[in-house]
Protein backbone atom coordinates (compact mmCIF):
# COMPACT_ATOMS: atom_id res chain seq x y z
CA UNK A 1 0.00 0.00 0.00
CA UNK A 2 0.76 3.44 -0.61
CA UNK A 3 1.58 5.88 2.13
CA UNK A 4 2.08 9.86 1.64
CA UNK A 5 3.00 12.20 4.62
CA UNK A 6 1.91 16.02 3.83
CA UNK A 7 5.23 17.76 3.86
CA UNK A 8 5.74 19.58 7.52
CA UNK A 9 3.71 17.20 8.91
CA UNK A 10 4.27 16.26 12.84
CA UNK A 11 3.31 12.89 13.34
CA UNK A 12 2.48 11.55 16.81
CA UNK A 13 3.97 8.00 18.21
CA UNK A 14 1.16 6.70 17.11
CA UNK A 15 0.68 8.10 13.71
CA UNK A 16 4.32 7.21 12.79
CA UNK A 17 3.34 3.38 13.79
CA UNK A 18 0.43 3.93 11.97
CA UNK A 19 2.37 4.37 8.91
CA UNK A 20 4.41 1.70 9.30
CA UNK A 21 1.47 -0.53 9.70
CA UNK A 22 0.41 0.44 6.03
CA UNK A 23 3.21 0.42 4.07
CA UNK A 24 3.42 -3.55 5.36
CA UNK A 25 0.19 -4.36 4.28
CA UNK A 26 0.03 -6.09 0.47
CA UNK A 27 -3.59 -4.36 -0.59
CA UNK A 28 -4.19 -1.80 -3.44
CA UNK A 29 -4.63 1.17 -1.49
CA UNK A 30 -3.12 4.94 -1.13
CA UNK A 31 -2.85 6.72 2.37
CA UNK A 32 -2.55 10.22 2.75
CA UNK A 33 -1.74 11.24 6.39
CA UNK A 34 -2.29 14.36 8.25
CA UNK A 35 -4.88 16.33 5.79
CA UNK A 36 -5.57 19.37 6.19
CA UNK A 37 -9.02 20.45 5.43
CA UNK A 38 -10.72 24.13 5.02
CA UNK A 39 -13.88 24.16 6.51
CA UNK A 40 -16.02 27.05 7.21
CA UNK A 41 -13.44 29.08 6.71
CA UNK A 42 -10.76 27.42 8.96
CA UNK A 43 -8.73 23.65 8.56
CA UNK A 44 -9.73 20.57 9.88
CA UNK A 45 -6.50 18.34 10.56
CA UNK A 46 -7.59 14.81 9.37
CA UNK A 47 -5.78 12.27 10.24
CA UNK A 48 -6.10 9.98 7.54
CA UNK A 49 -7.95 9.53 4.34
CA UNK A 50 -7.42 6.18 2.20
CA UNK A 51 -8.51 5.15 -0.80
CA UNK A 52 -8.67 1.66 -2.20
CA UNK A 53 -10.50 0.62 -5.57
CA UNK A 54 -13.18 0.31 -4.27
CA UNK A 55 -14.13 2.93 -1.37
CA UNK A 56 -12.95 5.84 0.85
CA UNK A 57 -12.29 5.53 4.30
CA UNK A 58 -11.78 8.49 6.61
CA UNK A 59 -9.33 7.40 9.96
CA UNK A 60 -8.86 8.82 13.32
CA UNK A 61 -5.79 7.48 14.73
CA UNK A 62 -5.28 7.73 18.97
CA UNK A 63 -2.44 6.46 20.63
CA UNK A 64 -2.42 5.37 24.57
CA UNK A 65 -0.42 7.02 27.18
CA UNK A 66 0.46 3.70 28.75
CA UNK A 67 0.13 0.38 28.40
CA UNK A 68 -3.41 -0.84 28.51
CA UNK A 69 -4.54 -4.20 27.89
CA UNK A 70 -8.06 -6.06 27.91
CA UNK A 71 -11.44 -5.94 26.79
CA UNK A 72 -12.43 -3.15 24.93
CA UNK A 73 -15.95 -1.23 25.27
CA UNK A 74 -16.88 1.59 22.51
CA UNK A 75 -20.44 2.86 22.11
CA UNK A 76 -21.67 5.48 20.37
CA UNK A 77 -22.49 8.30 23.71
CA UNK A 78 -20.70 6.66 26.34
CA UNK A 79 -16.62 6.57 27.63
CA UNK A 80 -14.88 4.09 26.20
CA UNK A 81 -13.34 1.26 28.25
CA UNK A 82 -10.03 -1.37 28.84
CA UNK A 83 -11.49 -3.73 31.30
CA UNK A 84 -13.96 -1.26 32.97
CA UNK A 85 -10.97 1.42 33.05
CA UNK A 86 -11.34 4.23 31.03
CA UNK A 87 -9.09 4.67 28.12
CA UNK A 88 -6.00 6.97 28.67
CA UNK A 89 -5.33 8.29 25.22
CA UNK A 90 -2.82 10.62 23.76
CA UNK A 91 -4.52 13.62 23.03
CA UNK A 92 -7.74 13.22 21.61
CA UNK A 93 -9.20 16.54 21.81
CA UNK A 94 -13.08 17.35 23.44
CA UNK A 95 -16.08 15.11 23.17
CA UNK A 96 -16.95 11.73 21.77
CA UNK A 97 -14.40 9.96 19.61
CA UNK A 98 -17.01 8.50 17.10
CA UNK A 99 -18.41 12.23 16.88
CA UNK A 100 -14.92 13.27 15.84
CA UNK A 101 -14.62 10.33 13.40
CA UNK A 102 -17.96 11.36 11.87
CA UNK A 103 -17.12 14.80 11.56
CA UNK A 104 -13.82 14.36 9.50
CA UNK A 105 -15.78 11.98 7.27
CA UNK A 106 -18.63 14.83 6.56
CA UNK A 107 -15.88 17.14 5.91
CA UNK A 108 -13.80 14.66 3.23
CA UNK A 109 -17.19 14.06 1.56
CA UNK A 110 -17.90 18.00 1.65
CA UNK A 111 -14.48 19.15 0.45
CA UNK A 112 -15.00 16.43 -2.34
CA UNK A 113 -18.78 17.57 -3.41
CA UNK A 114 -17.24 20.97 -3.39
CA UNK A 115 -14.96 20.03 -6.16
CA UNK A 116 -18.15 18.51 -7.95
CA UNK A 117 -16.85 14.90 -7.43
CA UNK A 118 -19.24 12.28 -6.19
CA UNK A 119 -17.14 10.13 -3.29
CA UNK A 120 -19.90 7.67 -3.01
CA UNK A 121 -20.43 6.29 0.84
CA UNK A 122 -17.56 7.82 3.10
CA UNK A 123 -16.89 5.43 5.56
CA UNK A 124 -15.07 5.99 9.12
CA UNK A 125 -12.66 4.16 11.41
CA UNK A 126 -11.28 5.00 14.75
CA UNK A 127 -7.87 3.28 14.75
CA UNK A 128 -6.47 2.31 18.51
CA UNK A 129 -2.77 1.60 18.11
CA UNK A 130 -1.49 0.22 21.88
CA UNK A 131 2.09 -0.58 23.01
CA UNK A 132 3.58 -3.28 21.03
CA UNK A 133 3.26 -6.66 23.02
CA UNK A 134 -0.60 -5.49 24.77
CA UNK A 135 -3.44 -6.98 23.50
CA UNK A 136 -6.73 -5.63 23.66
CA UNK A 137 -9.79 -7.43 22.11
CA UNK A 138 -12.19 -7.16 20.67
CA UNK A 139 -9.39 -6.08 18.17
CA UNK A 140 -12.73 -4.74 15.86
CA UNK A 141 -16.05 -3.21 16.89
CA UNK A 142 -19.17 -1.78 14.67
CA UNK A 143 -20.34 1.46 16.06
CA UNK A 144 -22.97 1.60 12.92
CA UNK A 145 -22.46 0.96 10.00
CA UNK A 146 -19.95 2.76 8.63
CA UNK A 147 -18.50 3.29 11.72
CA UNK A 148 -16.24 1.10 13.13
CA UNK A 149 -13.42 1.10 15.69
CA UNK A 150 -10.44 -0.91 14.86
CA UNK A 151 -7.29 -2.21 17.00
CA UNK A 152 -3.46 -2.29 15.09
CA UNK A 153 0.51 -2.01 15.45
CA UNK A 154 3.05 -3.06 13.79
CA UNK A 155 2.94 -6.17 15.66
CA UNK A 156 -0.35 -7.16 15.12
CA UNK A 157 -2.31 -5.86 12.20
CA UNK A 158 -4.04 -8.75 11.08
CA UNK A 159 -7.58 -6.92 12.19
CA UNK A 160 -6.55 -3.36 10.56
CA UNK A 161 -5.94 -5.36 7.19
CA UNK A 162 -9.29 -7.47 6.84
CA UNK A 163 -11.11 -4.27 7.32
CA UNK A 164 -9.13 -2.12 4.77
CA UNK A 165 -9.17 -5.07 2.32
CA UNK A 166 -13.46 -5.37 3.06
CA UNK A 167 -14.65 -1.93 4.58
CA UNK A 168 -16.24 -0.96 1.01
CA UNK A 169 -17.03 -4.43 -0.69
CA UNK A 170 -18.26 -3.85 -4.30
CA UNK A 171 -17.25 -2.52 -7.93
CA UNK A 172 -14.01 -1.16 -8.15
CA UNK A 173 -14.97 2.64 -8.91
CA UNK A 174 -11.50 4.61 -7.57
CA UNK A 175 -9.50 4.83 -10.66
CA UNK A 176 -5.92 6.27 -10.80
CA UNK A 177 -7.37 9.29 -12.38
CA UNK A 178 -10.11 9.20 -10.00
CA UNK A 179 -7.81 9.21 -7.04
CA UNK A 180 -5.56 12.13 -8.42
CA UNK A 181 -8.59 14.67 -9.02
CA UNK A 182 -9.70 13.86 -5.12
CA UNK A 183 -6.34 14.11 -4.05
CA UNK A 184 -6.33 17.87 -5.60
CA UNK A 185 -9.40 18.55 -3.98
CA UNK A 186 -8.60 17.98 -1.04
CA UNK A 187 -4.99 19.86 -0.98
CA UNK A 188 -2.36 17.13 -0.43
CA UNK A 189 -0.46 19.01 -3.18
CA UNK A 190 3.17 17.46 -2.88
CA UNK A 191 2.36 14.39 -1.02
CA UNK A 192 0.30 13.09 -4.25
CA UNK A 193 1.95 10.32 -5.80
CA UNK A 194 2.09 9.92 -10.02
CA UNK A 195 0.19 8.47 -12.30
CA UNK A 196 2.33 5.78 -13.01
CA UNK A 197 2.71 4.80 -9.58
CA UNK A 198 -0.93 4.52 -8.98
CA UNK A 199 -1.56 2.36 -11.89
CA UNK A 200 1.52 0.30 -10.45
CA UNK A 201 0.17 -0.12 -6.98
CA UNK A 202 -3.10 -1.75 -8.90
CA UNK A 203 -5.14 1.16 -9.38
CA UNK A 204 -7.19 0.87 -13.00
CA UNK A 205 -6.84 3.03 -15.79
CA UNK A 206 -9.58 5.42 -16.64
CA UNK A 207 -11.88 4.03 -19.63
CA UNK A 208 -11.13 5.69 -22.78
CA UNK A 209 -13.71 7.84 -24.18
CA UNK A 210 -15.17 6.62 -27.49
CA UNK A 211 -13.81 9.30 -30.46
CA UNK A 212 -16.44 11.00 -32.49
CA UNK A 213 -16.16 8.87 -35.79
CA UNK A 214 -15.51 11.37 -39.24
CA UNK A 215 -17.28 8.71 -41.68
CA UNK A 216 -20.68 10.61 -42.43
CA UNK A 217 -23.61 8.14 -42.00
CA UNK A 218 -24.68 5.70 -44.59
CA UNK A 219 -27.80 7.54 -46.62
CA UNK A 220 -30.54 4.97 -46.64
CA UNK A 221 -32.69 5.26 -49.17
CA UNK A 222 -36.44 6.15 -48.50
CA UNK A 223 -38.83 3.17 -49.61
CA UNK A 224 -42.66 3.76 -50.04
CA UNK A 225 -44.95 2.18 -47.75
CA UNK A 226 -46.91 -0.71 -48.86
CA UNK A 227 -50.02 -0.55 -49.72
CA UNK A 228 -51.92 -1.13 -46.57
CA UNK A 229 -54.78 -4.23 -47.16
CA UNK A 230 -58.74 -2.56 -47.61
CA UNK A 231 -60.50 -2.99 -44.73
CA UNK A 232 -63.51 -5.61 -44.24
CA UNK A 233 -65.62 -2.29 -43.95
CA UNK A 234 -64.20 -0.70 -47.04
CA UNK A 235 -64.63 -3.98 -48.88
CA UNK A 236 -68.19 -4.24 -48.03
CA UNK A 237 -69.19 -0.77 -48.97
CA UNK A 238 -67.30 -1.06 -52.72
CA UNK A 239 -69.45 -4.52 -53.31
CA UNK A 240 -72.74 -2.71 -52.39
CA UNK A 241 -71.76 0.06 -54.91
CA UNK A 242 -70.89 -2.07 -57.66
CA UNK A 243 -74.30 -3.95 -57.27
CA UNK A 244 -76.40 -0.74 -57.07
CA UNK A 245 -74.60 0.30 -60.06
CA UNK A 246 -75.49 -3.33 -62.02
CA UNK A 247 -79.14 -3.04 -60.69
CA UNK A 248 -79.58 0.61 -62.02
CA UNK A 249 -78.25 -0.31 -65.50
CA UNK A 250 -80.83 -3.23 -65.10
CA UNK A 251 -83.64 -0.95 -64.98
CA UNK A 252 -82.62 1.08 -67.50
CA UNK A 253 -82.36 -1.85 -69.52
CA UNK A 254 -85.89 -2.94 -68.67
CA UNK A 255 -87.56 0.77 -69.32
CA UNK A 256 -86.06 1.02 -72.73
CA UNK A 257 -87.03 -2.46 -73.77
CA UNK A 258 -90.88 -1.92 -72.77
CA UNK A 259 -90.60 1.32 -75.07
CA UNK A 260 -90.16 -0.44 -77.76
CA UNK A 261 -92.05 -3.59 -77.67
CA UNK A 262 -94.97 -0.87 -77.23
CA UNK A 263 -93.88 0.94 -80.50
CA UNK A 264 -93.99 -2.36 -82.32
CA UNK A 265 -97.66 -3.12 -81.72
CA UNK A 266 -98.64 0.46 -83.12
CA UNK A 267 -99.79 0.21 -86.74
CA UNK A 268 -99.30 3.61 -88.06
CA UNK A 269 -102.77 3.80 -90.06
CA UNK A 270 -105.02 7.45 -89.58
CA UNK A 271 -107.83 6.82 -88.27
CA UNK A 272 -111.23 7.31 -90.37
CA UNK A 273 -113.29 10.23 -89.90
CA UNK A 274 -116.83 9.66 -88.23
CA UNK A 275 -119.79 9.56 -91.65
CA UNK A 276 -122.53 10.16 -89.01
CA UNK A 277 -122.92 13.76 -88.16
CA UNK A 278 -123.10 15.36 -84.67
CA UNK A 279 -126.80 16.55 -84.51
CA UNK A 280 -127.02 20.35 -83.33
CA UNK A 281 -128.85 21.28 -81.03
CA UNK A 282 -132.66 22.10 -80.58
CA UNK A 283 -133.85 25.39 -80.95
CA UNK A 284 -135.74 26.60 -77.38
CA UNK A 285 -139.41 27.53 -78.28
CA UNK A 286 -139.90 29.61 -75.28
CA UNK A 287 -140.19 33.00 -76.79
CA UNK A 288 -137.43 35.21 -75.92
CA UNK A 289 -138.19 38.48 -73.43
CA UNK A 290 -139.43 41.96 -74.63
CA UNK A 291 -138.63 44.77 -72.85
CA UNK A 292 -141.03 47.86 -73.36
CA UNK A 293 -141.03 49.63 -76.77
CA UNK A 294 -138.86 47.21 -78.23
CA UNK A 295 -139.63 47.05 -81.86
CA UNK A 296 -140.04 43.62 -83.11
CA UNK A 297 -141.63 42.19 -80.17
Amino acid sequence: MLVRVRPGAELSGAEREFAECLGTLPSTGLALLDVPIGENGGTRRVGAVLFTPTGLTVLEVFGFRRRQSGILTAATGKPWAISDSPLDLEDHGQGDLADRVEQSAYAVRAALERGLRDPGHVCGAAVLVPFRGVVVRPARTTLRPGLDVVVGNAADATELRIYLENFAKGPRTWTADGVLGACRELGAGEAVPPRAELLAAGFDQSPEQPRPSVIPPPVVPRVAPAPREPHRHHRTTTWAIILAALLGLFVVFGVVATALIHDDGDTGEPVAPSATSTPAPAASTRPPACFPLQPDC
